[in-house]
């Protein structure tokens, strides 16, 4: 009896053992594949902000722009 709660108890630790390596690399593929969301989404905002800034009016560069005419007057 003893072989055979020996047998049951190293079934049962590869069982579990299997089960967590399964869980690590669950846990691994998640973690990259929230990476590449945010790495995407990151892109994505880089874009809008790009395309917002190349349809601007001249009229809101020139309220963005750090010149001041006065100081050209002179």
């Amino acid at each position: 009896m003893s072989k055979k709660s020996k047998n049951e108890g190293s079934l049962s630790e590869q069982l579990n053992k299997d089960m967590v390596e399964k869980l690590r690399s669950k846990k691994s593929e998640l973690k990259h594949q929230e990476e590449e969301r945010q790495k995407q989404q990151r892109r994505q905002r880089m874009e809008e902000r790009e395309r917002k800034e190349a349809n601007k009016s001249f009229e809101e560069l020139l309220n963005e722009s750090d010149l001041d005419w006065k100081s050209f007057k002179k």
